[in-house]
């Protein structure tokens, strides 16, 4: 029962740091589209309403399309099939370690087939999910062992 206290610390731990990179890639995106606005206004306005364009008033604005948002996608579902989310039918968390298992894979063949080429930060950062995420699927699994 004593650790139950470690696992909702870990999980805090990798809740705030996933909000610390979504607020860093928001103001990321934020600094890149008012540096790419000026040049590209007027064509932004020629291009209203076509396929590509930036969405109009009451759409989703969907994350850019770039290395960091693969990343994250690829995290967050193993984060979801480690238990961290619960099943909106059931309300119970979402355990298939089999799953998750494959999530973190993928993210390990990005970094085995990206090495050298990434910038410094995303090197990091994608080192850093994968210890968190495979540190974290060992804790679910022996914990699912012991039940």
């Amino acid at each position: 029962m004593s650790e139950e206290g470690p696992k909702i610390q870990i999980d805090s731990d990798w809740k705030a740091e996933a909000q610390r990179e979504k607020e860093r890639l928001a103001q990321q995106a934020k600094a890149k589209a008012q540096t790419q606005a000026p040049a590209g206004a007027a064509a932004a306005d020629d291009a209203a309403g076509a396929p590509g364009s930036r969405p109009s008033a009451g759409t989703r604005e969907l994350p850019p399309a770039n290395f960091e948002t693969l990343m994250s996608l690829l995290a967050s579902q193993a984060l979801m099939y480690l238990g961290a989310y619960a099943d909106p039918r059931t309300g119970q968390p979402m355990v298939e370690l089999d799953v998750a298992r494959h999530h973190i894979d993928l993210l390990a063949v990005l970094e085995e087939k990206t090495r050298g080429n990434l910038e410094d930060e995303e090197a990091r950062s994608l080192a850093s999910m994968l210890y968190e995420l495979r540190s974290r699927y060992v804790q679910v699994a022996n914990a699912s062992r012991q039940k």
